[in-house]
């Protein structure tokens, strides 16, 4: 046979399981080692003393190696033994250090939480939520993005966020869900604005044929009133956040769309009207969300809970 021939044959993958015993074995090993004594180690290690003697023998078989002396005064390691025993000591050691290592990448991702989410709930539910969660978890460090629930369901399957929180009519894709909150949209305007001033309910194509001030496309809100209005909703400003939808209406430029959670100071101040409305279904939930298949873990799963209290 030639080297090529040599060199293209096929190549044999050998498992070392069973020929290298498991660790609790040479956790025993090491045991008997320290102590000089075989009920001694059983002890140490919560076993009974026939099972650690059985331990030992399925050991010397698996190695075909004496490893142990037994007698009336003790147990000694045989010279194999004793050089199996150093053998052992580090694998043992590697496997705690392998150990150490793992439980510290659990630690570091439990110390940190990433949260997407749109901006109603950023601005006005998230706060409350993330003050119980310090009080619970005062060693993790939370960042936030706040973006429309596009921007929530782009970070959460790219791996850039743990958990988020959308506003929408529907659940993006890839995504699982749960309930969190209910919400409404109203329509606000200004008190000089003649809406602030009339007697009788907005219909829906009045509402839709008015210019209005939105957030942007792939919003949670805009989303809600899109389909209310069957995608006749007329914009007069596009705005990227609630704020800022807000001073614009408070400004008098026109009406706007609001939830009903972002307005109630302005209501109460009469910087803002509510104007009725009827034959528009506006009502919505909120959810909070995660990667299909991925249930919320540690922090993420603690804030989670807590926005059902």
């Amino acid at each position: 046979m030639s080297n090529a021939d040599e060199q293209t044959g096929p190549t044999v993958s050998v498992s070392l399981g069973h020929r290298v015993p498991d660790l609790g074995a040479l956790e025993l090993l090491l045991a008997v080692a320290r102590l000089g004594s075989l009920g001694g180690a059983a002890r140490e290690l919560g076993i009974t003393q026939p099972a650690a003697s059985s331990r030992i023998r399925s050991m010397e078989r698996q190695l075909g190696v004496a490893l142990v002396d037994r007698s009336p005064r003790g147990s000694r390691l045989t010279d194999a033994g004793a050089l199996v025993t150093d053998w052992a000591r580090r694998i043992v050691e590697a496997a705690e250090a392998f150990d150490v290592g793992a439980q510290a990448l659990r630690v570091r991702r439990d110390s940190r939480l990433r949260v997407a989410a749109s901006m109603t709930i950023a601005e006005y539910l998230l706060p409350g939520w993330l003050l119980a969660l310090r009080a619970q978890r005062p060693d993790t460090a939370v960042s936030l993005h706040a973006g429309n629930s596009t921007v929530v369901a782009e970070r959460l399957l790219s791996d850039e966020a743990d958990l988020g929180f959308v506003e929408g009519l529907s659940v993006p894709a890839g995504l699982d869900s749960a309930v969190i909150a209910h919400d409404r949209l109203i329509v606000v305007t200004a008190p000089g604005h003649a809406w602030a001033r009339r007697r009788r309910s907005l219909a829906a194509e009045e509402l839709a044929s008015t210019p209005l001030i939105l957030r942007e496309k792939g919003s949670g809100t805009r989303q809600v009133l899109h389909a209310a209005l069957g995608g006749l909703a007329r914009p007069l400003i596009e705005l990227s956040s609630t704020t800022a939808v807000k001073a614009a209406a408070v400004s008098g430029a026109g009406p706007a769309v609001l939830s009903e959670l972002a307005v109630g100071e302005e209501l109460a101040m009469r910087r803002l009207v509510p104007v009725p409305v009827e034959g528009v279904a506006l009502a919505r939930d909120l959810r909070a969300v995660w990667p299909t298949g991925h249930r919320p873990t540690g922090p993420a799963r603690d804030l989670l809970s807590l926005t059902r209290g």
